[in-house]
């Protein structure tokens, strides 16, 4: 640009800033919009068009902070800073570095350029915000978040006519303004290209930036990966293309090196060759797996395992390595029994109770539950075995593991052995997908509580016995045997003895179960601790329903008169009965059944019913004689592998007829 037009144009917009700062107006089409807005808001602000006094900078304490919090962002323009300032070398100008409110951060000049009238206003610490110096090309940037250059008369403030300021914001990776850079100097020596130099150097700065977040989100990404791969409970294992183990989280090592001191640089399949529940399957990473069971050998035993496996694919689609994860099936085993509600709750002190029988049965029950003997619960329908049980359970060294109970007399026959032992993936009709885990593997570590043991099938028992024997089941269409750690306890309101000698349940098992044996006293045993149970279950109904009830004294009379053949449970079920009828909360002897109230009068038997017992006798010793030949012949079918030949020579009989009686007993092969 010629001399001669550029100080014409700098007289012609000079002319127009006289004009505004006398009038306030100007004319239209001879000021560029940004500058002619920027010179109304300074008007309308007050600042003073012909201040003249030197400008104060940030207070030393404050700018030390400031350039504390600013240091990562000053520590990324300062290259970029150097270079643009390379080009202006010894020409009178200043590249400055502001922070979002107009703050000089970093300034690169040299000594004359610092002493310069023309450039003395910039200097670390200055604010050249619109309200402070006026129009500017810094702030101009700052508000309109767009590159800019103020030239000569331009400026609002008279003593920075002498100035050429170009300006850029610069904006982080959300596109909020965080700061500007400026290269200023006469305004004789000014060029167009020089906004152009100032913008690219600000785009450098920002790209720069949005590097360096990247960088910060990916370290941040690994480090919470690293930290999910150390701290997961499963076991992971990371191998490479060749299938070889090139790293091990904490869980896996623990798993792993129990059994091989260094298991890195290994196939992996060396650790899992013959341990595949899937038909000694061999695993691959080259195509994702899930959840096939296996088997590792361990310094302590074996470790019961899920595996589940994916490929790592490049963006070509080759297969450049692979993850597995291992998860312990106990593991699975307490994530599914807290979730189902397997735990006991109850304790020694939640039996209520004061008479001599019980706290006799109690201390021996004390005595049995730091043992690991299988117990045997005797007694009544109501006497509250359960409640032994978990109390047991919550006294012994299992108490941190599941707690799980069975009531075999509420399953049917054809069922309960799938209950207790689970069964694979299509091992009969109607089985679910994927198979099922029976109740001795949830319960594995902790205690399983077989109710109504009097009443499981004699088939079942077999299997019972074998399991306890082994420690080991086998679920139902499968041939692999898996380690099971459980603490046994059985109930029953029969006499197990007796059912041995008619041959509904198996002698060996009876021996089995029977090594601690504990019977739960009746409550018309203990006709003491009939008024401390009523009142305790009528204390928690005065909880749960907000109420307050008042007992007259004949009802404690009454009630410890009446033989209580349902126990407990028929006890607390005349509180909840008495309770709901009472009138003002008193409860009287009109509330009680009438039965206990006035038990019947038993009536004479007649002479069919005196000739029953005789009659009853002789069917007995028939059903007796079946039951045996029915157990012997279970008995023979187990000796021999289910050889039917075998059984039947054994037993002088021929097939034909062994397979009758079979059919007659039920007995499936």
């Amino acid at each position: 640009m010629p001399a001669i037009e550029k100080l014409n144009i700098h007289d012609r917009i000079y002319a127009q800033w006289e004009k505004f700062i006398k009038t306030g107006t100007y004319d239209v089409g001879t000021i560029r919009p940004p500058i002619a807005e920027s010179w109304l808001r300074c008007r309308q602000a007050g600042v003073n068009p012909h201040q003249s006094t030197h400008y104060q900078g940030c207070p030393t304490e404050e700018y030390a902070d400031l350039l504390q919090e600013k240091a990562k962002f000053i520590k990324v323009a300062k290259p970029f800073m150097d270079n643009l300032y390379g080009f202006v070398k010894g020409s009178g100008f200043v590249v400055v570095l502001t922070d979002e409110k107009g703050c000089v951060l970093e300034m690169h000049c040299d000594d004359a350029t610092r002493k310069n009238p023309v450039t003395g206003t910039f200097f670390p610490g200055v604010n050249w915000r619109e309200e402070e110096m006026g129009t500017n090309a810094i702030g101009l940037a700052l508000a309109g978040g767009e590159p800019i250059q103020v030239s000569g008369a331009e400026h609002y403030c008279q003593k920075h006519h002498c100035l050429t300021c170009s300006a850029a914001p610069i904006k982080d990776a959300d596109g909020s303004v965080m700061g500007a850079l400026d290269m200023s100097g006469p305004s004789s020596a000014t060029h167009l290209h020089t906004l152009g130099m100032v913008a690219a150097a600000a785009e450098a700065i920002m790209a720069q930036l949005r590097i360096q977040r990247k960088n910060q989100e990916l370290a941040l990404v690994n480090n919470r990966l690293r930290h999910f791969f150390n701290t997961v409970s499963d076991g992971v294992i990371i191998v490479d293309r060749e299938e070889v183990i090139i790293e091990l989280n904490p869980a896996a090592k623990e798993m792993l090196d129990n059994s091989r001191k260094n298991v890195l640089g290994m196939p992996v399949n060396s650790i899992f060759e013959n341990k595949s529940a899937a038909q000694n399957k061999k695993l691959t990473i080259n195509k994702h797996f899930s959840e096939v069971e296996i088997m590792l050998e361990m310094k302590d035993g074996l470790c019961h395992c899920l595996a589940s496996g994916v490929p790592v694919i490049n963006e070509q689609g080759a297969v450049t390595g692979g993850i597995i994860i291992l998860r312990p099936i106990k593991q699975m085993q307490n994530l599914v029994n807290r979730l189902s509600g397997y735990y006991a709750t109850l304790q020694f002190s939640d039996i209520i109770g004061d008479s001599i029988e019980l706290r006799e049965v109690i201390r021996l029950a004390t005595l049995t539950a730091t043992t690991s003997a299988n117990i045997l619960l005797q007694g009544e329908s109501g006497t509250g075995k359960e409640i032994f049980a978990q109390a047991i359970h919550n006294r012994s060294a299992q108490h941190g593991g599941p707690f799980i109970a069975v009531n075999c007399g509420a399953i049917p026959r054809e069922l309960i052995g799938s209950e207790l032992f689970g069964y694979e993936e299509g091992a009969f009709t109607g089985a679910k997908r994927g198979g099922k885990l029976g109740k001795f593997e949830l319960a594995s570590g902790g205690t399983l509580f077989l109710d109504e043991i009097g009443d499981m099938p004699l088939e079942q028992q077999i299997a019972l016995l074998r399991v306890i024997q082994e420690k080991k089941v086998a679920r139902i269409g499968s041939d692999k045997m898996i380690p099971v750690n459980v603490r046994l306890i059985c109930a029953t309101n029969k006499n197990l003895l007796h059912e041995v000698e008619r041959g509904t349940f198996r002698q060996d098992l009876f021996y089995r179960l029977n090594v601690m044996s504990i019977t739960l006293p009746p409550v018309r045993s203990r006709v003491n601790d009939i008024p401390l149970l009523f009142n305790h279950f009528l204390e928690k109904l005065s909880r749960d329903w907000n109420s307050k009830f008042f007992v007259e004294p004949e009802v404690f009379d009454c009630l410890k008169r009446y033989s209580w053949p349902g126990n407990v449970r028929e006890l607390q079920n005349v509180v909840e009965r008495a309770a709901s009828l009472a009138e003002n909360g008193i409860i009287g002897l009109r509330h009680l059944p009438a039965e206990i109230c006035a038990p019947p009068v038993r009536p004479q038997p007649t002479l069919m019913q005196q000739a029953m017992p005789v009659l009853e006798n002789r069917e007995q010793r028939q059903q007796l004689a079946k039951n045996a030949e029915k157990q012997k012949i279970l008995m023979l079918l187990d000796r021999h592998a289910g050889n039917v030949s075998q059984v039947a020579r054994e037993l002088g009989v021929s097939r034909k007829t062994l397979y009758n009686k079979m059919q007659a007993y039920a007995i499936k092969n």
